[in-house]
């Protein structure tokens, strides 16, 4: 009969090591739970928000029509492109850069990436969108998702943080509802402003301005909302 040796279980200390020689987590990183995935939304979309806090989505948001008869379903037609290019063009590039720049020491080369898929990306995330939701007016959407900085500059942010896909769909999520939810007030503030006496030189784009600014200091009241 041959021998049977027990083996004495692999020590604590190498354990650690063999996890720390593994590759960075992608779905998650350690530590991440349901509660980090809820408190990051709503800080993307309340507290840090792409518009009134980081300006980055202004463009579309100040060049968006302001023709009357711009209908509200317009408003949330542009909310949710925005929306869903930001989760597209974000999680493609987070993949890119995980597994095509980061094994090959080309992480400088991030924006020479992400700019032009970004931009390749909004043409057939929008034909997506159209067969999904038929009833969204999509049409002549594609300069202002093309003149949102907010697009690449959410898929930078999230590469910086480095913290899983989980709290990178989270984060993403959160700034296109950010987006959707400012777009929407400020449509509803440029409709009351269209039937108010504004003096000559603060009609047009100055009182947008003053309104953005207001309103961005309306959102610096949920910034006790999320504790660190």
């Amino acid at each position: 009969m041959e021998e049977v040796r027990w083996q004495s279980p692999t020590p604590a200390s190498s354990l650690r090591a063999i996890f720390n020689k593994a590759p960075p987590r992608l779905l998650a990183h350690p530590g991440t739970t349901m509660t980090d995935f809820i408190l990051t939304l709503i800080s993307a979309a309340l507290i840090n928000n792409l518009v009134v806090q980081w300006p980055l989505s202004v463009d579309p948001l100040l060049k968006a029509p302001r023709q009357p008869e711009i209908t509200r379903l317009q408003v949330h037609a542009l909310g949710i492109a925005t929306a869903w290019v930001m989760l597209c063009s974000s999680l493609l590039n987070l993949l890119l850069y995980r597994y095509l720049l980061m094994p090959r020491e080309l992480g400088y080369l991030q924006l020479l990436v992400f700019l032009p898929v970004s931009v390749l990306l909004i043409s057939p995330c929008l034909s997506i969108l159209s067969r999904l939701l038929p009833g969204l007016p999509l049409q002549g959407l594609w300069p202002l998702l093309l003149a949102n900085a907010g697009i690449l500059g959410l898929t930078l942010l999230s590469t910086q943080a480095d913290k899983g896909l989980f709290s990178s769909v989270a984060l993403i999520l959160g700034a296109g509802l950010g987006f959707w939810l400012v777009l929407s007030l400020f449509h509803d503030l440029r409709q009351r402003i269209q039937i108010q006496y504004v003096p000559l030189p603060f009609r047009g784009l100055p009182i947008e301005l003053i309104c953005a600014g207001l309103m961005g200091l309306a959102f610096l009241g949920f910034s006790g909302l999320v504790k660190p």
